[in-house]
């Protein structure tokens, strides 16, 4: 596939930037499967990119992993230009894709000792790597079987410690966990968290909002090929607004008198609040500082006793909706296809 932009503009990457894009574009005829795409992953973090299916996520992972040659823009990963130095770029990453790609004919042991090889691992240090992996994944009891006779999350436990057998400092983690029960998709939770313990950086890809709160410590949002938002997981949120105040009275039979009383303020959105009389609690929509202190302070005047306070943010999925205009659909099991 022919690069169509025969002088890129490249941009120096940040020395603590692991990943590093720059107006990335890759078209499938009419179709723009990424638009001019920006972002930077800092050493030894977890960058969440969402969007929903179609937005060009997979397309970004192909990209910056190899497997496809962007149109135009820069990308270097690793310190490795993507399109002038594939393959020593290719040594420093690992990928997971959507689905596990090993090989169901073979046992698990000779699958990551195959993929050491082809690493150019020498022999001893790949049937090392292989017995390593295997027990990290916990995996050792069934080495020897072959992967046609694992269970789903065993082969998805198999196709990552596949992806660390060269040791890479930077791992591409698209959807890793679809389609896993709930139990095997946080041991694939605890596995990342202690890959960027060991200073692996991590691009992961996923729909799953709860996945991408536990991970990343930032969020790109990705909709028809575009960045549409990026930041911190707390300043997304606060950017959609419409932060909750928990209140829970001293006394639970003031409930509805506070709340008569918050009505009357005449304080935006105060007036919606809402009684919750099985949890003892009365949840008042914030939209200013100013208002949650108005609120502090009228409850005070008026003599009600609190218990406990605290406020809560929109939920991730709340956020994703207000910023792409669409729900997440976890359950979803469309791929991107080509344009992905």
């Amino acid at each position: 596939m022919k690069h169509t932009d025969p002088k890129p503009r490249h941009h120096a990457a940040p020395t603590d930037a692991a990943v590093h894009v720059r107006g990335l574009v890759k078209h499938y005829g009419e179709t723009k499967a990424l638009d001019g795409v920006d972002l930077q992953v800092p050493e030894g973090t977890v960058l969440g990119v969402l969007g929903p299916n179609g937005a060009g996520k997979t397309t970004l992972v192909r990209c910056l992993s190899t497997l496809i040659v962007p149109d135009a823009g820069s990308a270097t990963v690793a310190g490795f230009d993507v399109v002038r130095q594939p393959r020593r770029l290719r040594r420093a990453i690992g990928l997971t894709g959507q689905y596990a790609s090993v090989d169901e004919k073979l046992s698990g042991w000779e699958n990551l000792y195959m993929i050491g090889r082809l690493l150019d691992l020498t022999r001893p240090e790949a049937r090392r790597r292989a017995d390593e992996m295997l027990e990290r994944f916990s995996l050792t009891e069934a080495a020897a079987r072959p992967v046609s006779q694992y269970s789903g999350g065993m082969r998805r436990r198999l196709d990552l410690a596949a992806s660390m057998i060269g040791r890479p400092s930077v791992l591409f983690l698209d959807e890793p966990t679809t389609g896993l029960d709930p139990r095997t998709r946080n041991e694939v939770w605890d596995e990342v968290r202690r890959m960027v313990t060991d200073g692996v950086t991590v691009l992961l890809t996923t729909q799953y909002m709860e996945e991408a709160e536990q991970l990343a410590q930032a969020l790109t949002v990705i909709d028809r090929g575009q960045v549409i938002a990026q930041g911190q997981v707390d300043e997304l949120k606060a950017r959609v607004g419409g932060r909750t105040l928990r209140i829970r009275p001293s006394d639970p039979a003031d409930l509805a008198a506070m709340a008569a009383a918050l009505a009357e303020t005449g304080l935006d959105g105060v007036a919606g609040s809402t009684v919750a009389p099985e949890e003892g609690r009365l949840y008042v929509p914030i939209l200013a500082d100013e208002q949650l202190t108005a609120v502090v302070a009228l409850l005070a005047d008026r003599g009600y006793g609190i218990a406990d306070i605290g406020t809560d943010l929109p939920s991730l999925d709340e956020v994703f909706l207000a910023i792409t205009g669409h729900k997440a659909h976890p359950s979803d099991t469309k791929t991107e296809g080509v344009a992905a």
